[in-house]
Formats: structure tokens, sequence, C-alpha cells
């Protein structure tokens, strides 16, 4: 993984095998061209130190990411324990032309191709998108301990 600043609660390898297993969409956040901030969630996958997202070509946030590269991000659960990894990074797009991504996406998120969603996705006319987040800084955290007795349902 190419990051240059690195800390908190897993090593590495944890890090990379929770942005492999963990199936959540991952958060994007970057700036519109006026300066403000604008904020997506996409779904993505982890592939050699990278992260990939597929979206629309034709998407407010590929203009975005076109005029400044430069994107934060998490990953992180929603229900007790929290757990999670956020970081910033910097965005490449290229071409989806083939839909290689999408369809990797499709299958990890949704289990297969065969749905409505996964039909409009890879209409012939759609044109997709592929964003490649290299992390330059990355901090996860995890509440396990902390929060076991929060997890517990007790249904008395």
């Amino acid at each position: 993984m190419p990051v240059s600043d690195f800390r908190g609660a897993w090593s590495e390898p944890e890090v990379e095998t929770f942005f492999q297993e963990t199936t959540i969409p991952i958060r994007l956040a970057t700036q519109r061209p006026d300066g403000s901030l604008w904020l997506v969630t996409l779904w993505y996958r982890y592939r050699e130190g990278t992260l990939e997202c597929a979206t629309g070509a034709n998407a407010a946030l590929v203009r975005f990411l076109r005029d400044d590269p430069a994107v934060a991000f998490e990953v992180s659960t929603n229900d007790v324990p929290y757990r999670g990894v956020r970081g910033n990074g910097t965005a490449t797009l290229a071409p989806d032309a083939d839909k290689t991504v999408l369809r990797a996406l499709l299958e990890r998120y949704l289990g297969g191709t065969d749905s409505e969603l996964a039909a409009w996705l890879l209409d012939d006319d759609r044109k997709e998108v592929r964003i490649r987040i290299e992390p330059h800084e990355l901090y996860s955290w995890d509440y396990s301990e902390r929060m076991t007795d929060s997890s517990d349902n007790d249904d008395t």
C-alpha cells in the first residue's frame, strides 16, 4: 500500500483485509469548482494498494475530480461496534469502456449482474468511468473492545 502516513488501531495487513472483506460503500469527498465540498457514496473494491470505484461518465463527481483530484474518504461500519478506515489521497480517472470495474463491483455488492439495476448500469449506451484512489494517509479505528456491551442485544 503506497501510504505515506499510516496510523490507528490496525496494521497495514489488517486494513487491507478490512478493505477486501467489507462491502460497505465508500464515502468520497472532493471539492467543487467554487471551493465548496461535495460528498458521494460509491461502491468500491480494493486492488493493488488502491481503491477503485465506478460512476457514470457524466456524473458531477467526474467533473469535480478533473478539476481537483484530491479526495478524502471513509469506509466505516454503521452498526455497533464502530470500526473503519478514513484517509485522503489522489483520484485518477480513466474510461471503463468494457465496464470491467463496474462488473466487479456488481459482483461484490449484489452477488451478480442478474438484476434490473445491473442491467441499467451495464446498458451499452451508458458510459462508465473508473475512479482509482491512491491513498496518501490512512487512519484506522476499532471500538469493538470498548463497545462490547453496547452491541449485545438485551431483549428482556
